[in-house]
């Protein structure tokens, strides 16, 4: 392959499932760290995000066999790192902080500045959130996954994962709330 040419992850599959070793490389330093990222949404530190990379790299090098075709090569990549994700927070996580949804309540709807704030910001509240909360918030919020089809994937009731959705909302809307109140107080001094 010429090093001159953008290489295209597509052009990557059939070495791949020829189990060619640079080709695998390849693959891996073109994805890495978009895939890295996809993770680290999970993840609650860069360590566990970086496991579930390998992990779930290993599992695209093994199941290179099982992608149909019917969609990006790189978004079925995508659902593997997500996959790998459920997975480690299945093993790590025996049930869910379930918070019944007669709990919860509306929190009324503040607008934030969002001046100065930054994706490394965002993305290190949601590391925070509990295990269960983050799950759901980045199934719904981030991958799209309908609330049923969390339920099935987590094996928990769709009311639950609502439960979940709603309290991670509200915890995140809280350190936005404390955030922006730090802001404000260090323009007022």
């Amino acid at each position: 392959m010429n090093s001159s040419r953008k290489v295209l992850v597509a052009d990557l599959l059939d070495g791949c499932r020829r189990g060619d070793p640079k080709t695998q490389k390849l693959l891996y330093q073109v994805l890495a760290s978009k895939m890295l990222g996809v993770c680290a949404r999970y993840a609650r530190n860069s360590y566990e995000a970086e496991e579930m990379l390998q992990l779930g790299f290993i599992k695209v090098f093994r199941k290179i066999n099982d992608f149909r075709e019917e969609g990006s090569f790189e978004g079925w990549i995508r659902r593997v790192m997500v996959n790998t994700a459920i997975e480690v927070y299945r093993k790590e996580q025996k049930s869910l902080h379930l918070v019944d949804l007669s709990d919860v309540h509306d929190a009324p709807q503040q607008m934030f500045g969002m001046d100065g704030l930054e994706v490394k910001d965002l993305l290190a509240m949601v590391q925070e959130l509990s295990a269960g909360y983050r799950l759901v918030f980045n199934l719904y919020a981030i991958e799209g996954y309908s609330h049923k089809e969390i339920a099935q994937r987590l094996g928990i009731t769709e009311g639950a994962s609502k439960s979940q959705l709603s309290r991670a909302r509200v915890v995140l809307k809280e350190k936005l709330a404390r955030m922006e109140g730090k802001k404000y107080e260090s323009n007022v001094r």
